[in-house]
């Protein structure tokens, strides 16, 4: 068998999350992401599935929400993402420690990270998640949402995820057979002291490191904690053969799902942490004008049908807009 392509990288990360509004008022307000997509969660359809990206939802930029209301605080243990960082560019770590000041954000003193400064944080649901400063290049795929958050500081879409695992080994086997290398080891400061934090590296730009931390720390899903994970695979023949590699190393993906904006794999890796694949097409513009991306609650397929009875289970929500903002100031 042919080894597959590479992954380029992360495609999305899917979290849990409380009250909706609270959610949508923080990642799109305070963390200044662009609302792409208003949902449901196609296996629960009475839970939104809300998508917040760069301003285009360029592949490698979407951190993406059930907000499951009904559910209690998770925490965060072995066999699942413990971090999601972001990139932001150089030098704007300043101008986010006064925004978290300014909008009662908890986050830690920087910490340096393979030669990168690192601001931890956690939003209200108590998602732990970093912003990374690095350099952005004049060609990056990216295109910054600069509603509430000025171009100069703009989240750039995603820099890595960390996964807490028993046994790393059979994990770290399994990021190198979907095309990331190994880069290097350090010791993992502020995650679990005395331990080893090893980074691997994708081929893309976007999404680019995965850390892998040894702990046998207890878990339990729940608000606060990462669902799963989704790597790039960007056409359906990508997306086959890397589900063809993953088989062959023992693991039991599933057929591939349409999930509407993109196609679906999934499966857990030998850790326990939920993987996805995702192709990079139709795309979040497939069914919304790139100008209206999130203005209204989209029902995919079969779902349509059903749109008076699914809305009449939804918590009502509002999209912040910095119009609204500013006046309410």
């Amino acid at each position: 068998m042919a080894d597959p392509n590479p992954t380029p990288g992360i495609h999305h990360v899917t979290c849990i999350a409380g009250d909706p509004q609270r959610n949508m008022d923080f990642w799109v307000e305070t963390l200044g992401l662009r609302l792409v997509k208003r949902s449901i969660n196609q296996d629960d359809p009475e839970t939104y599935h809300f998508f917040f990206a760069d301003a285009e939802g360029t592949p490698g930029t979407s951190m993406t929400f059930f907000p499951w209301e009904g559910m209690s605080r998770g925490k965060v243990g072995s066999g699942q993402v413990s971090r999601t960082a972001f990139r932001v560019p150089e030098g704007s770590l300043g101008y986010w420690e006064d925004r978290f000041d300014d909008h009662g954000v908890d986050y830690d003193d920087r910490v340096e990270r393979f030669g990168e400064t690192v601001l931890p944080f956690e939003d209200p649901d108590g998602l732990p998640v970093e912003l990374v400063e690095t350099e952005i290049g004049d060609d990056d795929p990216t295109v910054p949402w600069t509603e509430f958050v000025p171009e100069e500081a703009a989240i750039r879409g995603f820099h890595s995820v960390t996964l807490w695992l028993a046994d790393p080994q059979p994990t770290e086997e399994l990021l190198e057979a979907m095309g990331l290398e190994r880069v290097g080891t350090e010791e993992a400061e502020g995650d679990t002291p005395g331990d080893e934090r090893t980074r691997f590296e994708a081929t893309g730009t976007v999404g680019q490191y995965v850390d892998v931390l040894p702990t046998i720390q207890g878990g339990r899903q729940g608000h606060g904690t990462v669902h799963h994970v989704a790597f790039q695979t960007p056409t359906d023949d990508d997306q086959e053969a890397m589900r063809s590699a993953v088989r062959s190393r023992g693991l039991s993906p599933t057929q591939q799902i349409d999930r509407h904006w993109f196609r679906s794999v999934y499966f857990r890796e030998h850790g326990g942490v939920l993987f996805e694949l995702a192709t990079s097409e139709p795309g979040y513009t497939s069914d919304e004008p790139l100008d209206d991306l999130g203005g209204r609650l989209v029902l995919p397929g079969k779902f349509e049908d059903r749109r008076e009875e699914i809305e009449a289970n939804l918590t009502d929500v509002t999209v912040p807009r910095a119009e609204q903002a500013e006046a309410d100031d």
